[in-house]
């Protein structure tokens, strides 16, 4: 093999080699593209978590005792105790 022959094959190579790196499968652009989708994912997965736990405080809270039962009676359905005045301050 000629020299020439060598220094084209090598160059044949290169250029496979790059072309798979730019535009084959697990290339750059799709590398990034996933790593979007995958920071994405977590901050969804962040939300949920947090929400998740505030619902299980909740749901530990309401198990646990009667304060907070009748704290969200009094704040959202607007109940009062017996002989207790309810006085209303509008802002």
């Amino acid at each position: 093999m000629s020299s020439r022959t060598v220094a084209v094959l090598l160059v044949a190579l290169l250029l496979a080699v790059q072309g798979q790196l730019w535009f084959g499968r697990g290339s750059v652009v799709e590398v990034r593209h996933m790593q979007q989708k995958l920071d994405e994912q977590k901050a969804r997965n962040t939300a949920a978590q947090q929400a998740n736990e505030r619902l299980g405080a909740e749901v530990r809270d309401l198990q646990e005792g009667l304060d907070m039962v009748e704290e969200k009676a009094r704040s959202e359905l607007g109940m009062v105790k017996p002989n207790e005045i309810y006085v209303q301050i509008a802002k």
